[in-house]
């Protein structure tokens, strides 16, 4: 039977017999408790870690239903971390995780060295259009998070995304929220062979979910910066890829630290956090003539102002589609949201620096229901329980595209 860890609350496999898969921490039950305890039993959700009363079949804050068969095994430990919990949002693993961390090389940066020197040819890389034979003038840049949730029709999602690639060709992509699974999925797709990828084996990666990126371009290097002061794992990843008659291009992404806005203040906003590893990422990149930043920010500008790139730098979004909210997180106009608290925001974004290109185009991809899918979620309304039939998106969140253009 599947246990959750005490510590970080992760549900893991029955195979997993010794210590928490996420946070390592000894899978021995603690001392039960007194009689006396008042500490009422809860379970964890699945999707999100939050710590449900038992009484309640629906997690209390995303909605999803419990897929235990018996709660009543079930028992909170009350040293248990109370920031724990929320909608999509990230475990926080201990400090031991650390240990798994390679050595930092010169400034922070580890090359991963399965993949260092890749190129194509010795020659400058001029990309060629397979229709015509022109040289492409124009390259495609796409960040998606693709929503580490794996009980919801993943591999149609999944499938869905890569629809997506298929249909736009992107030259680099930057994921954001792979699993182990997720892994496998693409890299069983027919589109995952043009292109090469910053992760040797996603099903040997230790954490829970990650950043990854692909290009088709000949790769000088893949490199990660892991922040310093996540707690939930969080880093720079970047690509250096060779261009457009030699050019050279690095495309950074990360995924900055989520705000945890749970019990029992609801108030753990990592505002701080994320303010700083935006800071650090930028000045890694900033030494690079031609530079694209990319991700999922968790970025909130009334809460952590305004995105702190120097002169030089520019948003995509802002420059080209100004007058545009631009949410890439939207419960309004993403049906499969329904019912989850109200969360409207830019979160994923785009912020570069280019003396050779410029921006062209950037718009919102993945904003279309799956044709013929649906799922039913559990809503309770003044204690009524109701179901909803709702569509299935790729995402939670919608996958961001930019275009740069030759000057």
């Amino acid at each position: 039977m599947s246990w959750s860890c005490k510590k970080c609350t992760f549900l893991n496999p029955p195979s997993q017999t010794t210590a928490c898969q996420i946070c390592l921490s000894p899978s021995s039950p603690s001392p039960s408790p007194s009689p006396s305890s008042s500490s009422p039993p809860r379970w964890s959700c699945k999707a999100c870690t939050f710590l449900n009363l038992y009484n309640n079949s629906n997690c209390e804050i995303c909605g999803s239903r419990s897929c235990l068969s018996s709660l009543d095994d079930l028992k909170v430990n009350e040293e248990a971390d109370s920031s724990v919990g929320s909608v999509f949002l990230p475990l926080k693993p201990c400090n031991k995780r650390k240990i798994m961390e390679p050595n930092l090389g010169n400034e922070g940066c580890v090359e991963l060295g399965g993949f260092r020197g890749i190129k194509a040819s010795n020659k400058a890389a001029q990309i060629k259009e397979s229709s015509s034979g022109s040289v492409k003038t124009s390259l495609k840049i796409l960040s998606y998070n693709v929503w580490f949730r794996e009980d919801l029709e993943l591999n149609k999602r999944m499938k869905a995304i890569g629809d997506l690639i298929q249909l736009h060709s992107p030259d680099v992509i930057c994921f954001q929220e792979v699993t182990r699974e997720i892994y496998n999925v693409f890299h069983r797709s027919n589109w995952w062979k043009g292109y090469r990828c910053s992760v040797s084996n996603g099903t040997d990666e230790p954490r829970a979910y990650f950043c990854m990126q692909l290009s088709k371009l000949p790769v000088k290097s893949f490199k990660r910066n892991p922040f310093d002061n996540s707690i939930m794992g969080r880093e720079l990843c970047m690509t250096e890829v060779e261009v457009l008659g030699g050019e050279t291009l690095v495309v950074g992404t990360s995924h900055l630290e989520s705000p945890c806005p749970g019990p029992p203040k609801w108030d753990q906003m990592f505002s701080k956090e994320r303010v700083e590893q935006a800071k650090v990422a930028i000045s890694i990149l900033q030494n690079n003539q031609n530079v694209i930043f990319g991700g999922d920010m968790n970025w909130d500008d009334k809460l952590d102002g305004q995105f702190p790139f120097p002169d030089g730098w520019i948003d995509a979004w802002r420059e080209l589609r100004p007058g545009e909210d631009g949410f890439t997180y939207d419960t309004k106009s993403n049906q499969m949201l329904s019912g989850n608290r109200s969360l409207r925001k830019r979160l994923d974004r785009f912020v570069c620096k280019l003396n050779d290109f410029k921006v062209s185009g950037v718009e919102m991809i993945g904003m279309e229901p799956i044709p013929g899918l649906s799922y039913t979620k559990e809503k309770y309304y003044r204690q009524e329980k109701k179901l909803l039939e709702l569509p299935v998106l790729p995402s939670d969140h919608y996958g961001l595209l930019l275009t740069i253009s030759s000057k």
